[in-house]
């Protein structure tokens, strides 16, 4: 008896270099690029400071590493980025001009001096994470010279309240922006760093204790 010799059907083979090894992402726009990867290096150079890698910056990113020197031509250009970014005063102003205006006075200027306390931590962090990093011109990546900041967001919370205060708007402003850092920095504070609520009170009524009343005789 003839035995038939079953033949197998070759099933048609990919291509190595054609199958995916992971979905791809959506290509962005090189900004939109540039801002995705600034925003996942941040969380990484405060963990690691300047020994973060190319690698880890690419998989927190969700790209190929080789797309990151597609946006920037170096790692140092990318941290000088991120510095920038986290350095940039737009969020705080967001954040400071979204706290409501209906709240008493008092209340907006605390949730205003938990926003600058924030920002004071952040910028305190970022300081001790790139330490005397160098940028690609050879310069430190954080900047020694002071920016004056921009405080309109800061003295629009007084308008509605300014018959109450003696200063404009925009100078008490500047004063509890310079009480909050000066309560809140460690290399300023004595000993713990006072509580929102008791900035605020020392900014709007000082320090001075009311007057006694007369001992009697």
């Amino acid at each position: 008896m003839n035995r038939r010799r079953s033949a197998r059907t070759a099933e048609p083979q990919t291509p190595r270099d054609e199958v995916p090894n992971r979905a791809r992402a959506a290509a962005l726009p090189p900004e939109e690029r540039r801002a995705v990867i600034v925003a996942a290096t941040l969380p990484l150079l405060l963990a690691h400071g300047s020994s973060v890698t190319t690698r880890q910056i690419a998989e927190a990113a969700g790209i190929a590493e080789g797309t990151i020197f597609r946006v920037f031509p170096d790692k140092e250009s990318l941290i000088e980025a991120v510095v920038e970014s986290a350095l940039d005063t737009a969020q705080l102003d967001a954040a400071i001009g979204s706290i409501d205006r209906g709240l008493p006075f008092e209340a907006r200027l605390v949730a205003a001096v938990e926003i600058l306390r924030r920002r004071v931590y952040d910028v305190m962090q970022l300081r001790t994470a790139v330490g005397m990093m160098k940028g690609a011109n050879g310069e430190p990546v954080m900047p020694d010279k002071y920016t004056p900041p921009d405080l309109t967001a800061l003295a629009e919370l007084f308008e509605p309240d300014r018959d109450r205060i003696q200063l404009a708007p925009r100078a008490a402003a500047h004063l509890l922006r310079a009480m909050t850092i000066a309560c809140t920095h460690p290399s300023l504070v004595i000993d713990d760093p006072l509580p929102s609520a008791e900035i605020v009170a020392l900014f709007l009524d000082g320090i001075r204790a009311p007057h006694p009343a007369p001992t009697p005789v």
